[in-house]
């Protein structure tokens, strides 16, 4: 009952706007300034690695084992996805295209950087982009999804994407 509340409810999309929109402002603002400057995440990641270890340690084994093994050799590739990507998930939240799509992305990173021992206001964006999630196409209604996703439905030949020529002769 609740799913269908949120994923229907017309006042319910106006309360998502202005949820997707806040987030959309702090992923974009957040990216901006290490996409136009010289950001480089080896830092971090090396405070993250280092965080791994000690007494009590905020980050887990395997994950400063990836830090270490892949993010840290290729730093500046990870510092050019932080940065675009932040930029990239808070334009789509703020004008509310593939929205679903972007705030699983920014999903991600949170986790990533929570993973990594940050907490700042990963944790509060992980729960407000849950109710995002769950409420759907809602989520971007009153946003550019009210016209991307009904031209997808209805123009982009899916059904030959989704389902190989061998899969549509046998039915």
């Amino acid at each position: 009952m609740f799913v269908n509340f949120i994923r229907e409810n017309k006042v319910v999309a106006g309360v998502l706007t202005l949820i997707r929109v806040y987030l959309g402002y702090a992923w974009l603002t957040a990216g901006w300034g290490k996409a136009m400057g010289e950001f480089d995440a080896s830092g971090f990641i090396q405070g993250a690695i280092a965080n791994a270890g000690g007494e009590y340690p905020t980050v887990q084994g395997w994950w400063a084992a990836f830090l270490e093994m892949v993010a840290l050799p290729n730093a500046d590739l990870f510092s050019f996805m932080v940065a675009w990507g932040e930029v990239l998930v808070g334009i789509a939240l703020i004008v509310g295209a593939f929205t679903n799509f972007a705030a699983l992305m920014g999903m991600v990173m949170n986790f990533a950087f929570l993973f990594s021992g940050t907490v700042s206001t990963n944790a509060q964006m992980v729960l407000l982009t849950f109710f995002l999630l769950v409420a759907g196409y809602n989520a971007g209604r009153y946003g550019l999804d009210r016209w991307i996703i009904p031209f997808i439905r209805n123009y982009v030949p899916t059904e030959k994407i989704l389902r190989p020529k061998k899969l549509q002769t046998q039915n």
